[in-house]
């Protein structure tokens, strides 16, 4: 039962989403038809997205195989999925423990506090649990001690991450809707503020000029598929037509395989597009209803791609340069005595692309640019020196990808490795969280007096 609550509907974030809103709109006293009718979109909205994710992953994939034959690249490839999968044996209850009372705790810190998030992104929310559920235990935390703990850390994070990109987030969006909740915020976070430091003066990525002639690359369907093609013929090129033909197409001619893929990875990002738009054209008024009667003034937190459609040219630069900051990071983690972290393609896309958005909101072309570099070269750096906490751990294989996964991990880890007692460890834990707030909500105050200034 605990496996079928936690797992598979909690961990569901379609399920999860749809549960929401379902909630909202049963709370504004909707008839029955748009109830189910907004229950059912607002899923709808989340399986088109997972449905052009898994289509993007799959010709990512395709991408990485003939990446690896054509440069023999080795080294360790950050997986989410793997190293949870790979942890669920041994922390699974913990894990399941920590993800549904830290639900609980981001319910009743958006109720009491100024952070109104109530964060959405149910596989992050489980990744993180089973992240905390890890090093908690090994570090000599066990029973109620881990689920308290580790509850109000993940509760936590679940407001202090979508309410420290909130800013950002309403430069992107123009409104304050919705919120980003997804455990690669520092890395957005960072894009925006190397974004504000390079971009003065510097044009969006969006307003981009291009001859009439070109004026087809407009359309970001057509621009993302040339990009795609582009590359997949030269990488395919690289790799040989001997090893595509063989081991990926199925004897198809290696040329017309890798003109297939590229417009095969641009079909996802139409997809995604699609199911993102339906998805909040659902969540958002049906989220009203929760925030008028259980959390005041709530904000759904949303998985990353919810952005994307607000800078469709950022999503492609920022994803090509987070990868290309990633391939020179590999030259640079040896020479630091680093493990080499292989560049997914997946991270890159997913957490490189909202970079780049979040970088184009404050500095434009430059921002979009240099902000997603540096995402790439944290997602390259944080797994690397996460992998140590981790290995210790008998996870040497993998270790997590997206940015605040490391720097939580890291944070925690040494705590833990540098102070004995774990009631110390408990209390410099909660005095740090207690930190957090108190800047946040700091700098929120600051934030709400500038406004009425302005005004």
């Amino acid at each position: 039962m605990v496996d079928l609550i936690m797992k598979d509907i909690l961990g569901t974030p379609a399920i999860l989403v749809g549960l929401f809103a379902l909630i909202g709109l049963l709370v504004q006293r909707k008839n029955s038809g748009d109830v189910v009718s907004g229950t059912l979109k607002t899923v709808m909205g989340f399986v088109i997205l997972n449905a052009g994710a898994n289509v993007l992953v799959q010709s990512l994939g395709q991408f990485s195989s003939m990446f690896d034959e054509a440069f023999a690249v080795e080294g360790v490839i950050p997986n989410n999925e793997a190293i949870v999968a790979l942890a669920q044996e041994s922390f699974g209850t913990e894990t399941a423990m920590i993800m549904l009372f830290g639900m609980i705790v981001n319910i009743i810190l958006a109720r009491f506090s100024p952070f109104k998030y109530i964060f959405l992104t149910g596989h992050h929310t489980m990744f993180m649990a089973c992240l905390i559920a890890v090093i908690l235990t090994t570090g000599g935390f066990s029973g109620a001690s881990v689920i308290i703990l580790g509850s109000i850390i993940l509760g936590a994070l679940m407001v202090l991450s979508p309410a420290m990109l909130q800013p950002f987030t309403r430069k992107v969006t123009g409104s304050d809707d919705f919120a980003v909740g997804h455990f690669g915020s520092i890395g957005y976070f960072v894009s925006a503020c190397v974004g504000k430091s390079v971009g003065k003066g510097s044009k969006s990525t969006e307003e981009i000029k291009v001859p009439k002639s070109l004026g087809f690359l407009r359309d970001t369907s057509v621009s993302v598929s040339l990009t795609m093609v582009i590359l997949f013929f030269i990488v395919a090129g690289f790799a040989g037509p001997s090893f595509v033909e063989a081991e990926l197409s199925g004897g198809q001619n290696f040329l017309v395989f890798a003109f297939m893929q590229g417009l095969t990875f641009a079909a996802g990002v139409y997809i995604i597009l699609a199911g993102v738009r339906m998805l909040l054209g659902e969540i958002v008024p049906a989220f009203k209803g929760i925030a008028d009667k259980v959390v005041p003034n709530a904000k759904p937190a949303l998985d990353a791609p919810a952005i994307f459609p607000f800078a469709g040219n950022a999503v492609i630069i920022g994803f090509l340069c987070s990868f290309v900051a990633g391939l020179v990071s590999m030259l640079f983690l040896p020479l630091l005595g680093l493990s080499v972290i292989v560049p997914g393609l997946v991270p890159h896309f997913f957490t490189g692309a909202a970079a780049g958005v979040f970088g184009n909101a404050t500095g434009g072309r430059r921002g979009a640019v240099f902000g997603s570099m540096a995402n790439g070269i944290m997602i390259s750096f944080l797994p690397a020196l996460l992998l140590p906490v981790l290995g210790s751990l008998g996870f040497q294989g993998t270790t997590f990808g997206d940015a605040d996964f490391g720097v939580v991990g890291i944070v925690l880890g040494n705590l833990i490795r540098l102070i004995q007692s774990n009631m110390i460890v408990g209390s410099a834990i909660l005095g740090l969280l207690a930190l957090l707030f108190l800047l946040g909500w700091k700098t929120k105050t600051n934030e709400n007096k500038s406004d009425i200034d302005a005004a």
